[in-house]
């Protein structure tokens, strides 16, 4: 069975993932303090190039979609020449890897950038303190202007232009896990009433219009998107979040993108109105390439693809732990555990 794991899988006529073992994105916050990959993080990429494809940790497309301390960025020449050492150190290795696209929207926090306020759908501010940093708090975000929108659909597409001159293989637009584009798609975090607001359609514009930026600027055969159609992190969910991305999904799969990939955690959460867990409804709604991720064993993730639940496997935290993942797996050997202590290195 776990023979599946290690057959070649053609994304498209562009890409040929070696397996189907995919590094699933991972917040380390290891860059300098200008945002710029470290030597570090090129030797911790460089180590897990077997896996099928990497996804790299969140990269910002913007100064000021910046929530965490030392999220490397994307937009200036001295980031992209620190990717570059990055994903030539992959290629090397024989791997293939994706830049994920962020903007935190909400999540994010002036502190970072010197600004006067961060940029979401709607005047709903997130409650709590930023991880990391706890003594800082939330702020009151500012409603995003149509004009401001449209700047940000131009970043996103800039922010993808740069990853390939970076040599990135393609970029995963980050549309889950309650961040930027997240927000727009759930009405705990989403109340306008103009064209971005209100209903399915209208609530969808904003992602729609950055995927086919970054499609027709890059390719759709090099962009992935991932998405949580379930509330479940920086947002609460409700039960009208169901019919956009009953809208969504079937637009996405019109634009035959690389793939889709599941925002989970832990991917036994179920929701009641998306009648089971957020794979198994991304699943019914959508049958182009499907990433499935949240708590999987080699075991249990290799049986999902043979029954057809999704058709890629992505691995997070237990490939903190064994950067030879995919080699242990393989052969057989035990996999060393993981434990939070082990997010304070790059190993």
């Amino acid at each position: 069975m776990l023979d599946t794991l290690f057959h070649p899988f053609k994304l498209n006529d562009t890409l040929t993932l070696n397996n189907r073992i995919v590094m699933a994105p991972l917040t380390r916050c290891m860059a300098n303090d200008d945002l710029t990959p470290t030597q570090a993080m090129v030797d911790y990429y460089a180590r897990r190039a077997e896996t099928g494809l990497i996804i790299t940790e969140a990269v910002l497309i913007r100064a000021d979609g910046q929530g965490y301390p030392h999220t490397p960025g994307l937009f200036t020449p001295q980031q992209i020449d620190g990717w570059r050492k990055v994903t030539d150190a992959v290629h090397q290795n024989g791997g293939k890897i994706f830049a994920q696209l962020w903007h935190t929207g909400r999540v994010a926090h002036p502190f970072f950038f010197g600004g006067e306020y961060v940029l979401a759908p709607s005047a709903i501010a997130l409650e709590g303190t930023l991880p990391r940093m706890r003594e800082l708090t939330y702020t009151m975000p500012k409603p995003a202007t149509k004009a401001e929108i449209e700047q940000l659909v131009a970043d996103f597409s800039q922010a993808a232009a740069n990853a390939i001159d970076a040599g990135f293989d393609g970029v995963e637009i980050h549309g889950a896990n309650g961040y930027l584009i997240d927000q727009f798609l759930h009405f705990s975090t989403n109340e306008r009433d103009d064209e971005f607001g209100g209903t399915a359609e209208n609530m969808a514009r904003f992602p729609l219009a950055v995927i086919d930026a970054i499609s027709q600027r890059i390719g759709r055969d090099r962009t992935g998107l991932r998405l949580s159609p379930g509330g479940y992190f920086n947002l609460e969910g409700d039960t009208r979040d169901r019919a956009v991305f009953d809208y969504l999904l079937p637009e996405v799969e019109k634009r035959c993108l690389a793939y889709l990939h599941v925002g989970i955690f832990d991917d036994s959460m179920n929701f009641e109105y998306l009648d089971g867990s957020a794979s198994q409804y991304m699943r019914s709604h959508y049958q182009g390439t499907l990433i499935g991720v949240g708590c999987y064993s080699p075991q249990t993730g290799s049986e999902a693809i043979e029954a057809g639940k999704f058709d890629l496997l992505a691995i997070g935290r237990p490939l903190i732990a064994n950067p030879d993942y995919v080699s242990k797996v393989k052969t057989k050997q035990t996999l060393v555990a993981y434990d939070d202590t082990m997010l304070a290195q790059l190993i």
